[in-house]
């Protein structure tokens, strides 16, 4: 089994709660979080933007809403 080096953001804080993310190769991006590490996300690096994108223009604000 392949190992990963996996990096913690620079947005997360000390403690609980911090993402995790690695780069196995040029076509995938790996996501998880310091809670559950054994669950892990599994995408490309072009949906990866543009959920990020879509975050920042707050286009997914709805989603949050009851």
């Amino acid at each position: 089994m392949r190992t990963h080096q996996w990096r913690k953001s620079s947005y997360s804080s000390t403690g609980n709660a911090c993402l995790y993310v690695s780069a196995p190769d040029n076509a995938t991006i790996q996501l998880r979080e310091s809670d559950e590490p054994d669950t892990i996300l599994t995408t490309t690096p072009t949906a990866l933007a543009a959920l990020i994108h879509s975050t920042k223009a707050g286009r997914l604000d709805h989603l949050g809403t009851a």
